[in-house]
């Protein structure tokens, strides 16, 4: 069965931001052209970053899905690690503050930053 890698930016149970990876099954379509189930969404938001761009702390509002259009965004957790995003790529964020805190920036959530010589072009895919 072909399937889907699906990047996932969570909090885990520690409350500290995480990536994992997971299959979604292309269950539907067509030999030439295997699709997933269909899954809501709500609303999309297109940002433009410009080279030098980077945020600070954060969590995200709730969850979402990013896919990178242009440029290279790289995604800082607090255990020193970070992930390279590229045009074509994805992941999913629901790296959110844990239920009944407040949001720590000395502990909680992520960064990113704009990378490599072009502006960082990126869809928020809300769900």
């Amino acid at each position: 069965m072909e399937s889907f890698t699906k990047v996932t930016l969570f909090t885990d149970r520690d409350g500290l931001a995480r990536f994992r990876e997971e299959e979604i099954l292309l269950t539907e379509g067509t030999p030439q052209a295997r699709l997933s189930p269909v899954y809501p969404a709500s609303g999309y938001v297109l940002r433009r970053s410009p080279v030098g761009f980077r945020s600070d702390w954060h969590c995200t509002p709730a969850p979402q899905w990013v896919f990178i259009l242009q440029g290279e965004m790289e995604i800082h957790l607090r255990d020193g690690s970070s992930r390279l995003f590229r045009p074509g790529e994805h992941f999913f964020s629901t790296d959110t503050v844990p239920p009944g805190a407040a949001f720590d920036p000395a502990r909680h959530g992520h960064w990113s930053r704009q990378r490599g010589a072009d502006a960082l072009v990126t869809l928020f895919l809300k769900v």
